[in-house]
């Protein structure tokens, strides 16, 4: 749970005005005059401003001390008010430059010595030593603060900036992959075209199929096409070329190359299958791969399961692994190309994908993927 600035900056100034009464209580114990109701005030007045010290950094750390100062004309005791001029001199050194830190601790030991020189018996040799110690170090702390919150703000930004070149690579390989199914699907429409145009007078069935399977291939092409378009808009890039994509044909390739690296892989299809469109064949393909190329990596020991499911509207795809072999230095599924790439895959065709550890033990991919037209459009819609 994070507390708000303001809040925090109000509790902190709550924290050092009670210890400033708890002080002015003693003032009389250290021969001292009592604090009256005017050095009450003026105690509630150099230490309570401190809740917006973040908000206006110098124009607090100016009204404690010119309080400070007024505070020690009166012939009070100046311990009670110092704890407020501190805090404010640390602030001004965390969030100001150093030109402006130093005027503010330079005021910060002219008020010290201003003190010493007000109050009787005072030793002016120590008076001067804290004058200039007492600023230093908070001026220290304040610009080491300062330095970490640009580090760490600039880590932000470097991690941000590449996290957003690393999904625009993938959206560019993705979108060379769909470049592949488009071309695939023109390379048929032209052959069914040539087909059509050959036997359109003498065979008249054929050339009405011909036509069908060119009235659904230039179907799916421009979906596949918008789908292209869509990731290619979205991070003003382009080119499109590479080899031909794969679907799941060779799904069962694919698994028993993952074998012969050492991973016992057991595959197991069910539903009835039926044709899918290349895209959504791809994107099956790719997450198994990624999973897979996982197992291998982090977990070279364990076994693993491909699960490809033929639902009703849908298509599910499990990859599972018991964790067996799995190197404890590393972390699975919290970031890189490859969870990018599966988030990406997953998004664009409008499904879910779930990534992280088991309850029973190992690691877990699983993927639904609509393939409706309607759920088609819906994925079209978050890429645009």
């Amino acid at each position: 749970m994070r507390i708000h600035p303001l809040a925090a900056d109000g509790l902190i100034a709550t924290a050092l005005t009670t210890v400033a009464v708890l002080l002015g209580r003693e003032a009389v114990a250290q021969g001292w005059p009592a604090l009256d109701p005017l050095a009450w005030a003026l105690v509630l007045l150099a230490t309570l401003p401190l809740a917006l010290r973040t908000k206006a950094p110098v124009t607090v750390f100016a009204f404690v001390h010119a309080v400070g100062v007024l505070y020690i004309s009166l012939g009070y005791w100046p311990v009670v008010i110092t704890f407020g001029p501190m805090l404010a001199v640390y602030t001004v050194a965390s969030v100001r430059p150093a030109r402006t830190t130093a005027v503010c601790a330079a005021v910060m030991g002219g008020v010290w010595v201003y003190a010493g020189l007000v109050t009787d018996g005072s030793s002016m040799a120590s008076v001067l030593a804290q004058a200039v110690a007492y600023p230093l170090v908070f001026w220290w702390f304040g610009h080491i603060a300062r330095r970490t919150t640009e580090l760490t703000r600039q880590l932000r930004a470097e991690q941000a900036e590449r996290a957003r070149r690393e999904v625009a690579e993938e959206r560019v390989r993705i979108a060379r992959e769909l470049h592949d199914v488009v071309a695939h699907h023109m390379a048929v429409i032209n052959v069914q075209a040539g087909l059509a145009r050959f036997v359109f007078t003498t065979d008249a069935p054929t050339a009405r199929e011909a036509l069908d399977t060119i009235a659904g291939a230039s179907g799916e092409a421009l979906e596949e096409l918008r789908r292209m378009l869509g990731l290619l808009r979205a991070e003003g890039v382009s080119g499109a070329d590479g080899a031909p994509a794969p679907g799941l044909g060779q799904l069962a390739e694919m698994v028993d190359r993952v074998r012969a690296g050492g991973v016992p892989v057991d595959l197991r299809v069910t539903g009835e299958p039926r044709p899918l469109p290349p895209g959504v064949q791809l994107c099956l393909y790719r997450v198994v791969q990624e999973a897979l190329t996982n197992v291998l990596k982090h977990a070279p020991g364990a076994n693993a399961a491909v699960e490809l499911a033929y639902r009703a509207g849908e298509m599910t795809v499990s990859v599972t692994d018991d964790g067996k072999g799995v190197d404890p230095d590393r972390k699975r599924g919290r970031g890189g190309h490859g969870l990018i790439g599966m988030r990406e895959r997953a998004k664009l065709y409008g499904g879910t994908i779930v990534v992280g550890p088991r309850s029973e033990g190992g690691f877990g991919v699983h993927l639904t993927l609509p393939t409706s037209v309607r759920a088609a459009r819906r994925g079209d819609a978050d890429v645009e």
